[in-house]
């Protein structure tokens, strides 16, 4: 049967499965989400990685249910999501229902559906517990979209009440320079990947999502405190590895803040003051600098900040976000002002870059 509704995709998703009584309940930043799944390691899995955001219960506002099965094929035609600018290969494809969507992970196999009638994740769960992560923060950040908030494609920390959002192209850095400013006296993880601002009576919010930074080995080697995410006999062929070949590894490792850092390290906003762009370069010479910058000047620098809300996305009005819809440059605008715009140009140098950041905002606290 080809699905035409949320109903029947939700039926052959569910087939004769049942969910185990056992749940858990987060709720970030006052959204609470209730997940099940007919596997109860499963339910254990998400509950050691959401534990700084889960709580006993809640009145729900979200359900999901995530049902841990072999690869699941579907008789329907998928169409390739669009990757964004920069990005290659095939990442998500869709089918479009009635009343929803029906989204397959092009590597993994992966099914996920996103409707008002049902949120379903259907595949090796366990096996690929990421995606279904990525998957259930997604529902957070509809939730955050629907109230106004504006995605960025940013890591953020607070500095002793000070916000920075860090953003840059994919593979520029902003992880390593943000996980090396965690070193750093009052600097606390608000997000990684997606940062969401709002402007409010004034000021700017700054929201992150319980994702923890997925990191690659050139991150990995360099810092101290997260040796212990590779062995010492990894480490060691790493760093024989040629720099850049390092650089561009691919090998995602999950680094959990509260355990590396302690749990009241993690926050879920801030107030945000300053937003780097990182628009250095690993090929050249040029002395790296750091200098602020006007945005209504240099909209150049605006596309490292935009990011698309993506195939998951599903307005108040139930209708899902299409890829021929572009976000609006003057939205960001008008959210930032009032926020120092800082450009880091010149040669990638993590370790400088980081103390001339931090000098300069502590500098600027103390004015």
């Amino acid at each position: 049967m080809i699905p035409e509704s949320a109903s029947q995709a939700a039926k052959l998703l569910r087939e004769d499965r049942t969910l185990q009584a056992q749940g858990l309940y987060i709720n970030p930043g006052g959204l609470c989400i209730h997940i099940r799944s007919n596997s109860t390691e499963f339910i254990e899995q998400l509950a050691v990685y959401f534990s700084h955001v889960a709580v006993e219960a809640c009145d729900a506002a979200v359900s999901i249910e995530a049902y841990d099965t072999d690869v699941l094929t579907l008789d329907v035609d998928w169409t390739d999501w669009p990757r964004e600018p920069g990005k290659t290969g095939r990442k998500d494809a869709i089918h479009e229902l009635a009343d929803g969507r029906l989204l397959r992970k092009v590597r993994t196999g992966m099914l996920f559906l996103q409707s008002t009638e049902a949120v379903i994740a259907a595949g090796p769960c366990r096996a690929l517990d990421n995606q279904v992560i990525n998957f259930i923060n997604s529902q957070y950040m509809n939730w955050l979209q629907r109230q106004g908030w504006l995605i960025c494609h940013a890591a953020a920390l607070d500095l002793n009440g000070h916000g920075v959002g860090i953003a840059g192209l994919s593979g520029g850095g902003k992880s390593t320079l943000m996980l090396a400013l965690m070193d750093k006296p009052g600097v606390a993880y608000v997000t990684n990947d997606r940062l969401f601002i709002k402007r409010d009576n004034g000021t700017v919010r700054a929201a992150g999502i319980p994702k923890m930074p997925r990191i690659n080995p050139g991150t990995i080697v360099h810092n101290p405190v997260l040796h212990g995410l590779i062995g010492a006999d990894r480490r060691s062929e790493l760093l024989a590895l040629p720099k850049d070949e390092l650089w561009h590894l691919e090998e995602k490792h999950d680094a959990m803040i509260a355990t590396l850092y302690g749990a009241e390290r993690v926050l879920q906003e801030s107030r945000l003051d300053t937003f780097l762009v990182l628009n250095w370069s690993r090929d050249t010479r040029d002395a790296t600098r750091l200098d602020a910058v006007d945005l209504a000047a240099r909209q150049d620098l605006l596309p490292a900040i935009m990011k698309s809300p993506g195939p998951f996305y599903q307005l108040a009005d139930g209708s899902l976000y299409q890829a021929s819809m572009c976000a609006d440059p003057q939205l960001y605008l008008d959210a930032l002002q009032g926020v120092q715009i800082l450009e880091a140009s010149g040669r990638v140098d993590t370790e400088l870059l980081k103390d001339k950041l931090y000098t300069w905002i502590t500098g600027r606290q103390a004015q």
